[in-house]
């Protein structure tokens, strides 16, 4: 991953291949933000003309070149626009953009505003989120490789916050990594083996059930949607201690490695980016790693429902019957709507584990999508408090969500006339609050509950923007550490 370090020298002086900084727009068009001064000198206090020749706005999202002809060691100068004042969203966003910009370029200065532990982390942050590329399976030719080295331009005393942004970074690399590996690399089993790494390396406690154990656990959800593939499915359960922890939270992902919908089958415009529908169990693994080098006053836990949803002679059909882990059944009415018969086994025994909070998160339905777009994911749950605070804790990690209901009469549309539960609802509306109602009926009595639905925000199909790259984007991670941390304070 990119290296990145303090540097309190003076910015005109630095020895790198680039400069960024940050600028705000201006009357004239834009002018350099705190941190651009020494530039701003070193070029007889011309940056700002030069800024406006370009046509340079300072518009939050904008990224502007030029050339330093000479005044600086640096050949290139990237000014950033932040907007009027920007927040911490808005410093990690044009610290990404840039960064994103300068790829192939070896050593970046990075000069937004960063006079704080805040600002340090979250120009940090976005820098090294920038920075990503995943490269597993280019040969090299004609792309462009990731900034090497980062000199964040900041006082030297704010190494803790630097520190928390490489953490965060790294774990949402993880993510990003394991979304964007195809279905052929990524197995339930290969899944698992990297789950195994992380804790490895960090010290997670971790168990994993086998298709057998699953099958003899009576984890019906699990094992009836892994049934129809050659890659049979897993289980994975991660732990983080702490000798000071009052409370505990338990963390569930959904983890299909690929959905082509099994017999209910998806279009094939609908099929291509399936490979990250795992996103959810990536999330819960990135957070934990994240967690385990944080070290939070909380003990979690993390469950990876792992499955690959395939159509085949095996396969589950419409109208069968499972029964989930704890010994309600469940009417399998459409095969494509999978994930929450795995996130049901794991709902069930993670409260085995007695937590003061269940939260899960799933790539879940194409509904969320609907309801709110690309970038926002959903919040659910079974306590208002919870589900405001949940939402509270995703914008001060920087993540957009938005707090949903659960209508309870919504519930009826789930009645099957042959079991406990359909998995599907007769009516096509509300489908984001229809499988947030489903899965709310696996949580047990009395245990706190939030479900984020990140079917959007996980994989982005568009162009890369801010921090953001195309594919995987590793969303909901920052969000879980931050919920640990609350957990932790008594916040939530």
């Amino acid at each position: 991953m990119t290296s990145i370090s303090l540097d309190s020298a003076d910015l005109a002086g630095l020895d790198v291949d680039a400069i960024v900084i940050g600028v705000a727009p201006a009357a004239a068009g834009a002018s350099p933000a705190e941190g651009a001064q020494a530039l701003d000198r070193a070029m007889d206090g011309r940056l700002a003309d030069a800024l406006g020749a370009l046509g340079a706005t300072g518009k939050a999202g904008e990224v502007t070149r030029l050339p330093s002809l000479g005044a600086v060691p640096a050949k290139v100068i990237v000014a950033a626009g932040l907007g009027e004042d920007p927040s911490a969203e808005d410093l990690r966003r044009a610290a990404g953009a840039a960064v994103r910009s300068l790829a192939g370029t070896a050593r970046v200065a990075v000069a937004l505003p960063a006079s704080g532990a805040e600002a340090v982390e979250a120009v940090a942050l976005g820098a090294l989120l920038g920075a990503y590329s995943f490269d597993a399976f280019r040969t090299g030719d004609g792309h462009k490789s990731p900034v090497e080295e980062i000199r964040l331009v900041a006082p030297v005393s704010e190494e803790a916050a630097l520190g928390r942004a490489r953490t965060l970074a790294a774990s949402v690399k993880l993510v990003r990594d394991l979304v964007n590996t195809p279905p052929s690399h990524l197995s339930p089993e290969d899944f698992a083996g990297e789950a195994e790494r992380v804790a490895g390396e960090t010290g997670l406690a971790i168990e994993v059930l086998d298709e057998k154990a699953l099958v003899e656990g009576g984890y019906g959800g699990i094992a009836g949607v892994g049934q129809g593939s050659v890659n049979p499915p897993r289980l994975v359960r991660l732990a983080y201690t702490h000798p000071e922890a009052g409370r505990t939270l338990a963390l569930v992902g959904k983890g299909i490695t690929f959905d082509s919908g099994g017999l209910s089958l998806k279009p094939a415009d609908a099929m291509d980016w399936m490979k990250s529908d795992m996103g959810g169990a990536a999330a819960v693994l990135g957070a934990l790693a994240a967690i385990a080098e944080l070290r939070p006053a909380v003990n979690v836990v993390g469950y990876l429902a792992i499955a690959e949803n395939m159509p085949s002679g095996t396969a589950q059909r419409p109208s069968d019957v499972l029964r989930v882990y704890g010994g309600k059944t469940v009417e399998v009415l459409n095969t494509d709507a999978e994930g929450r018969l795995v996130m049901a086994d794991a709902l069930v025994r993670a409260g085995e584990d007695s937590p003061d909070l269940i939260v899960d998160v799933a790539t879940l339905t194409g509904a969320q999508l609907v309801a709110l777009g690309t970038r926002t994911f959903g919040v659910m749950a079974n306590d208002d408090g919870v589900r405001e605070k949940v939402v509270a804790a995703a914008d001060r990690a920087g993540e957009a969500s938005w707090g949903m209901p659960l209508p309870p009469e919504l519930r009826k549309g789930l009645d099957s006339a042959v079991a406990d539960i359909a998995n599907i609802s007769g009516e096509r509306w509300g489908g984001m609050l229809v499988a947030g109602t489903f899965l709310k009926e696996f949580v047990p009595d009395g245990v706190k509950w939030a479900h984020l639905d990140i079917a959007g925000p996980a994989f982005h199909k568009g162009e890369p923007y801010g921090y953001t790259p195309k594919g995987g984007t590793g969303a909901a991670a920052r969000t879980l550490v931050q919920i640990a941390e609350d957990v932790a304070a008594g916040v939530l």
